[in-house]
């Protein structure tokens, strides 16, 4: 049975909010899915309960036949360690060495008493610094973490995800709060996990334009329901509109001011543009 992550009839409810409505999806393996949507769509909710970060007021997720909404205690943290997040503000440790930080990603896999007294084996730190060296971090690995500028943190926050070997990476707004030079090198970073190793990406966005350049299929949310879910070509005037209630051009425009767009690297397109 092959590795296809579904959601069926997934729902969540905060008090009289319902945040997620009865969303049914399935992602093939090896798949760049970018979720996009005005915030309060439902996206980041949608990640948390694929992770369970989040329980569902109803509905199931499964990963090859298996039903992960049932998972509890160690079957419940292997798929965590399966399903990696990368979270918009990085939650790494400033204290720490960039190295010691990217090593927690693999407290699943060793005991605790190992890990608190920091005894990590030869080929966990192998690990850990052959994924910094894939994203230019190798030179930062002595270095806290409080230190690195916020593209800098996001890069050890992937590099940490990765030594997780995870089939999965979920990336909720991965570049909101960084300048358009860090927000390429982060999005090239996931691109390459994608694409080198085959690593499934679920990546929430709110930028048109990143989510049209980097993702092979976008997922549309509207007040917590599916409403476009195609190819990023498909993104037509009428697409937009429901997604975000506005024009296409004004969708771009708010995304510049957000500064999640960089003239150099990703064009701004007119509404005629965007189809």
């Amino acid at each position: 049975m092959t590795n296809t992550l579904s959601l069926r009839d997934l729902s969540k409810r905060f008090g009289n909010k319902l945040a997620v409505d009865s969303v049914s999806l399935d992602f093939q393996p090896g798949s760049f899915v970018g979720i996009i949507g005005r915030s309060g769509a439902g996206k980041s909710t949608l990640l948390r309960m694929v992770n369970r970060l989040n329980e569902p007021t109803q509905g199931q997720v499964l990963f090859g036949g298996q039903v992960i909404t049932d998972l509890q205690g160690t079957d419940l943290n292997q798929w965590r360690r399966n399903c990696a997040m990368v979270f918009q503000q990085f939650n790494l440790i400033g204290r720490l060495d960039v190295l010691t930080n990217v090593l927690m990603g693999r407290l699943t896999s060793v005991p605790t008493w190992r890990a608190m007294l920091s005894l990590w084996s030869s080929e966990d730190k192998l690990e850990a610094l052959e994924a910094l060296d894939r994203f230019g971090m190798a030179d930062f690995a002595a270095q806290r973490c409080d230190q690195l500028s916020g593209g800098q943190q996001q890069r050890v926050a992937i590099c940490r995800a990765l030594v997780q070997r995870p089939q999965i990476i979920l990336a909720d707004e991965p570049v909101a709060s960084l300048d358009p030079r860090n927000t390429q090198m982060v999005m090239d970073a996931l691109r390459a996990i994608n694409k080198e190793l085959g690593i499934t990406v679920l990546c929430n966005l709110h930028a048109l334009d990143i989510a049209r350049d980097y993702c092979d299929r976008l997922v549309g949310m509207s007040s917590g329901k599916v409403v476009f879910d195609s190819a990023p070509d498909e993104l037509n005037d009428d697409a937009v509109r429901s997604l975000y209630g506005i024009e296409a051009s004004e969708a771009l425009q708010e995304a510049a001011e957000l500064n999640l767009q960089s003239p150099q690297i990703l064009p701004s397109y007119s509404v005629a543009q965007i189809h």
